[in-house]
């Protein structure tokens, strides 16, 4: 089953972290936006494309109302059937009110995924958030009491004046709310972004505490009972993104919009990110990043972000059996410092190894071919 990933490109500020694709709200351009995801949704239609994840993504989808999300949902089903369909929305807190929440609830969304960040309102101001934590308070419960079961959150690690406690503090915090799954992303500094600078990157957590903060969010995140089952996500029993884990596990999948990449038939491409381009043709422009993907490679590097791991026989599978036998050779050097885990012809890394995760990767990589 495909996944389909619709990317909303606009904001009413962009955060000063942020290196994704957006531009200011306006709504005729949001209007022509969502009669241009529409126009390219149809082009697959009789393509035979059945898909079970539906996401929106961003900028900020929930700047779109729910009768524009309830059209996409629509086009969506029409073509691609959307059979026992997870349909997430990320949201900003100060973006919905309870009838934008009923909205979207009825138009199919049964994920909604809200951009939290921080439980401190010093920490939100310093990221650039427009709402406070009262306000994410109040979005998270009335999404619970309307009906929306799955509510993921997100935060931030390491803004200014984070320490240890003041994690834990925000993590317990955040788990007396009705969510089911948090998303734990470490703050880095992007090239481009606001927050490139030098007096940002003095008041920001240095590597040395950013290893202490993701280690201290893994255990008490699992205290609150949020298994990690992958690097930077967490959740209770059976709420796992089932969209997202399709990067992981390299099931197909299409994007629509400006900014938007997609995974189909073995290659790899891209909408560039261009609305006004995006809006104004009549199928969105597509760049080819890669043509012949390598699949034993791609098994390597996103099976390892996962805590399940792979399988030794699958890379034997790849690589054949000499390849394999030098994959599991690096594995018990590894395993000897505490980054990997064996189990039978399981590989997976330990939380710390997940902090050192693209060294151990490319590691992994280079000694099989």
């Amino acid at each position: 089953m495909t996944g389909i990933y619709v990317h909303v490109p606009f904001c009413l500020r962009k955060c000063p972290y942020c290196s994704f694709y957006s531009k200011p709200f306006d709504a005729d351009t949001a209007s022509k936006y969502v009669d241009a995801v529409c126009r390219n949704i149809v082009v697959y239609s009789g393509k035979g494309i059945n898909a079970d994840t539906l996401y929106f993504g961003g900028g900020t989808p929930s700047l779109l109302n729910a009768e524009q999300i309830n059209r996409i949902i629509g086009e969506a089903r029409k073509v691609f059937s959307l059979d026992n369909v997870e349909i997430t929305l990320e949201a900003n807190p100060c973006s919905v009110n309870e009838e934008k929440l009923r909205g979207y609830h009825k138009a199919g969304v049964n994920r909604i995924s809200f951009g939290i960040q921080s439980t401190d309102d010093n920490r939100l101001g310093f990221l650039g958030r427009l709402h406070d934590f009262k306000t994410a308070v109040k979005a998270v419960e009335t999404a619970n009491t309307i009906g929306f079961e799955n509510i993921s959150a997100d935060i931030m690690l390491g803004a200014a004046g984070e320490t240890c406690d003041s994690l834990k503090k925000t993590i317990d915090t955040l788990c007396d709310l009705p969510v089911k799954h948090i998303s734990a992303y470490m703050l880095k500094i992007e090239e481009g972004t606001a927050f490139n600078n030098d007096k940002i990157k003095s008041l920001t957590a240095d590597d040395d505490l950013m290893s202490e903060l993701y280690l201290t969010a893994v255990e008490r995140l699992d205290l609150h009972g949020f298994k990690q089952y992958e690097i930077s996500n967490f959740c209770k029993d059976g709420y796992e993104s089932r969209h997202n884990n399709k990067y992981w596990t390299g099931e197909d999948y299409l994007g629509f919009g400006p900014a938007a990449h997609s995974f189909f038939g073995g290659v790899r491409y891209c909408c560039p990110p261009d609305t006004d381009a995006f809006t104004n043709a009549p199928v969105q422009p597509r760049e080819v990043t890669e043509q012949s993907v390598n699949k034993g490679e791609e098994y390597i590097l996103l099976g390892l972000r996962l805590c399940k791991g792979i399988s030794l026989d699958i890379v034997k599978s790849y690589f054949g059996q000499p390849a394999a036998e030098r994959l599991y050779s690096l594995a018990q050097e590894f395993s000897k410092h505490g980054l990997v885990k064996l189990k039978g012809d399981n590989i997976s890394l330990t939380t710390q190894g997940f902090l050192l995760s693209n060294g151990i990767i490319s590691q992994f990589i280079d000694i099989v071919e």
